[in-house]
């Protein structure tokens, strides 16, 4: 019985070892930097590898409490099957994946070691007593870890494996801990190893079933679905109940996450829309070349990139914020140019402008595929944009709450400038009334000029941000006009304050929808709503008032 509640185990007891791997890695790297007196004892690291079991577990116990910086990954090594004799001298090695190569490096002398062929070494093997004893060592110094963040990610492992046997380790951990976050994964954890521990008594378990009620997550649910309790009895009523509670947390905090969703949507809509707001809202012109524009910020962004990394390589971190000045001015230019040579002789006749700036959408996807191919380009995002957090049951990544922030400071940037600046001031004369505007001195013409360059510079670091969400490729843009003019159109032409509504409130509609219905549905729906609420409020949310409104 013993023997079938070892392999029982097993797999449990290997999972808890999983969370540690990403930082063992970096372990061996890092290995000859560990000084003589903390590297481990070449007596006792051949203790492990003896056939005698109590010498083993001994080893096992005292290597964990050698205080050795490479005691864990020793010991995860012997649990994952990467500890190994040198049959030359038998010397106990660690295995590492470095690149494609296998790489042993020796714990006794801190270092990183050569790579070996398969026939000058024996893989150590354990058995189920000795992987009881590694399970217990590597939860202890997983627990005692000096990073908060390493003994967070073994306290959620005993969540989700949780193992009777480890009860002690994880009490022991808790009395110390100081950490919230950890200390509260402690208790979780400890709840879920008695709510799934038959031998407990009824009421200890029923305790912990409300602390796993309590806490209201997925991994609590998931430890709630696998214990085993009696039918008909106080305990399987307590879970379901746990359960039924944990559902109804979960699907507010899925909600919650939806509109997170659609905020982050709705600033990348923002983003899209801005420049179109000032080129359709402002200049009435319908510019089907917009989404080019976008492109051409992204593809100057890999291409930033790529410069920098070639000549400046300390630099690449900061390519992305290099790469934004230059999109603008690059997108502007090709907008200033554009409109120079075609959109001025076009001006009033809106039909034509769509027909002219089609032509020149597609004129300016076929130059980007000659250029740099059909294929998507990649760019990489710097390491302060990479990774996500955790909001209670919500995952929040840094490249969205980002293009979020980003997006809301284009727009607070473009309001002042048409509000703040003698451009802005000379944009609304000639909006309002472009005759009146030229009588009073001002260059209509170089206005026009400057608002569509303005528009199209604004879509080039929306192709920016864009690049860290998206694969660049000649068709980004296409991805993005629709939904802008539905945006514009929706939130009131012309009107930029109408624009971040419109681009929020499509945002969220769509996430909310979208689980229910599809996305090809929630698209239909949301283009059938636009379509009946222009019916209603022709001008939009927030219509432009006066003589700019006629």
């Amino acid at each position: 019985m013993a023997a079938v509640s070892d392999r029982r185990r097993l797999p449990r007891i290997l999972s808890t070892s999983l969370a540690l791997i990403l930082t063992l890695a970096l372990g061996t790297a890092a290995a000859a930097a560990v000084p003589e007196d903390e590297r481990l004892e070449p007596a006792l690291l051949q203790q492990l590898g003896e056939r005698n079991l109590r010498v083993v577990e001994q080893a096992v116990t005292d290597v964990a409490a050698s205080g050795s910086p490479l005691a864990l990954e020793v010991l995860v090594a012997l649990r994952d099957g990467r500890l190994y004799r040198r049959d030359a001298d038998g010397a106990i090695l660690v295995a590492s994946r470095v690149g494609g190569d296998v790489l042993f490096s020796d714990p006794a002398l801190g270092t990183l070691g050569e790579s070996l062929a398969v026939s000058e070494v024996t893989l150590i093997r354990v058995s189920n007593r000795i992987r009881r004893a590694l399970s217990a060592a590597i939860a202890s110094l997983s627990l005692e870890h000096e990073d908060p963040g390493v003994r967070l990610a073994s306290a959620r492992q005993f969540i989700d494996s949780p193992d009777a046997f480890l009860l002690e380790t994880i009490e022991r951990a808790l009395a110390v801990e100081e950490v919230t976050r950890v200390r509260n994964a402690l208790e979780l954890a400890r709840a879920a190893t008695i709510a799934t521990d038959p031998g407990q008594v009824e009421e200890a378990r029923i305790e912990a079933v409300g602390v796993l009620a309590e806490a209201g997550t997925s991994r609590a649910r998931r430890v709630l679905m696998s214990m085993f309790a009696e039918e008909g009895s106080d305990l399987e009523l307590r879970r379901d109940d746990a359960v039924a509670a944990i559902d109804r947390t979960l699907a507010r905090w899925q909600r919650a996450q939806n509109i997170w969703h659609g905020l982050s949507l709705g600033s990348v809509l923002l983003l899209a829309a801005m420049g179109l707001a000032i080129t359709f809202g402002v200049m009435g012109v319908i510019n089907m070349a917009h989404g080019e524009m976008i492109m051409i910020g992204a593809y100057t962004t890999f291409v930033v990139q790529g410069v920098v990394r070639s000549l400046a390589p300390a630099l690449s971190e900061l390519s992305l914020l290099i790469a934004l000045p230059i999109a603008f001015l690059v997108a502007g230019a090709i907008g200033v140019l554009i409109e120079r040579t075609v959109i001025r002789r076009l001006y009033s006749r809106p039909l034509e402008t769509l027909l002219a700036t089609w032509g020149i959408s597609l004129i300016l996807q076929q130059t980007v595929r000659t250029i740099f191919g059909a294929s998507n380009q990649r760019v990489e995002s710097p390491s302060w944009l990479s990774g996500s957090f955790e909001f209670g049951q919500m995952m929040i990544t840094y490249n969205r709450l980002a293009i979020l922030a980003f997006a809301l400071v284009v727009l607070a940037a473009v309001i002042l400038l048409l509000t703040r600046t003698s451009l802005g001031l000379h944009i609304r004369a000639v909006t309002q009334n472009r005759k009146m505007a030229e009588s009073m001195g001002i260059r209509s013409d170089r206005v026009d000029m400057l608002t569509f360059g303005l528009g199209s510079g604004i879509a080039g670091i929306a192709g920016v941000a864009l690049s860290q969400i998206a694969n660049v490729s000649p068709n980004l843009g296409q991805s993005y006009i629709i939904d802008s003019f539905m945006v514009i159109v929706f939130g009131g032409v012309g009107n930029l304050f109408g624009t971040l509504v419109g681009a929020m409130t499509l945002g969220v509609t769509t996430q909310l929808v979208e689980p229910t219905l599809g996305s090809v549905a929630a698209k239909v729906l949301i283009l059938v709503f636009i379509i009946i609420f222009i019916q209603f409020r022709p001008r939009g949310l927030f219509p432009q008032r006066g003589r700019a409104a006629e």
